[in-house]
């Protein structure tokens, strides 16, 4: 591992793209060397490029502010030399950004995606990295099909996820979860809004989100499988139904989750439950990466605090990188029921990519 790796971000002008820009601002490994966006932003100043479409509560950095925005999609190979890897979050087709982030490898440039259009490939490891870091290990097939010594594409999962599967995946590690029903209610946000560029949110919610119930029924079953061979396995254990809301909150997911176990007769109880919650650490824990949360998932008890958690006061914790989980209590129709939320730009997007960049590089994929 070396003391400091150049890094890029493609589709830097987006609200996903502006937080990696803050998390990357003075980080301990990375050091932003390349800003590209659309063809419209290239050759101007990241801060004339990204204007009033700026998002964040601090300032643009100053490290970024004069940096000239390179062309995500015709000057790959120029940005490949210049970097040790990037950072993907760009607003195009599911095609294209296909057909992009596999330039970029090809280019011997690694990927680490925001973007949903590789999920579903299947030597592409899609990663909640105290999860399934172990699906890293499927690397080398993918760079044996794209050609590559050094290129190749990871990505993280669905932002809504990272609410309600982290705390699922950890029970179901040690007692098998058999089907659960979750309803997600998910900040604006993550349509890449505020408030001043979408009034109509203010007082609404909106009982739909394309494609976001698929994605939180098919893609635990990824996370949760096996590698076997040259691909990821899904796994057919866990079924999942699922149904969203967009909510008018600025940052943050919640889920409401009712869930069975396969073995319900010998079901853990409430407090082991809870205990297992409190004191698991994944492997980011153990490697003390940067961005890791020093506890991963954090635990309100339904008797001491019956309305938490509540996103104003648990969205940030652990900057915003843990997980809160409260409301476990036993369910008339289901065995359990309960709440869990997380932060959907920092842990759901951009700081879950950078978790998973730190993964990757404290294991030598970045070298």
């Amino acid at each position: 591992m070396k003391d400091n790796y150049k890094v890029g971000i493609i589709g830097a002008t987006g609200m996903v793209g502006q937080r990696f820009i803050t998390l990357l601002n003075d980080h301990p490994w990375y050091t932003i060397e390349v800003l590209a966006a659309s063809p419209r932003s290239a050759g101007k100043a990241y801060k004339d490029a990204v204007g009033a479409k700026w998002a964040m509560d601090e300032e643009i950095p100053a490290s970024v502010a004069d940096m000239v925005v390179m062309d995500a999609t015709n000057d790959v190979e120029k940005i490949a030399e210049k970097v040790d890897f990037v950072f993907c979050a760009v607003d195009m087709k599911k095609d294209e950004i296909k057909a992009l982030e596999e330039r970029y490898a090809k280019a011997e440039c690694p990927v680490v995606s925001n973007n949903s259009a590789h999920r579903h490939t299947p030597d592409v490891p899609m990663i909640i990295p105290e999860i399934n870091p172990q699906h890293i290990e499927i690397i080398p097939a993918q760079r044996e099909r794209l050609g590559t010594k050094r290129g190749f594409i990871a990505v993280k999962s669905n932002c809504s996820l990272q609410s309600y599967l982290p705390a699922m995946a950890v029970v179901n590690m040690k007692y098998p979860i058999d089907h659960a029903l979750v309803t997600t209610y998910q900040a604006i946000s993550g349509a890449g809004k505020t408030f001043k560029t979408w009034p109509e949110m203010v007082d609404n919610l909106i009982p739909y989100i394309g494609g976001e119930e698929m994605k939180s029924e098919v893609e635990p079953n990824k996370v949760l499988g096996k590698i076997e061979g040259k691909e990821i396995v899904p796994s057919t254990e866990l079924q999942i139904e699922c149904q969203t809301y967009r909510v008018p909150v600025s940052n943050g997911h919640t889920a409401a989750i009712f869930f069975s176990f396969k073995d319900s007769a010998n079901k853990p109880s409430v407090e082991e439950i809870e205990k297992m919650w409190a004191e698991y650490k994944g492997v980011p824990q153990e490697l003390n990466l940067p961005h890791a949360p020093k506890q991963f998932i954090h635990v309100y008890t339904e008797k001491d605090a019956p309305d938490q958690p509540q996103i104003k006061t648990a969205r940030e914790i652990d900057g915003g990188m843990a997980i809160s989980c409260g409301r476990l209590r036993e369910s008339t129709q289901y065995d359990y029921k309960m709440v869990s939320m997380s932060h959907n730009t920092l842990r759901g997007a951009a700081g879950g990519a950078v978790l998973l960049a730190e993964l990757l590089t404290a294991k030598g994929y970045m070298d």
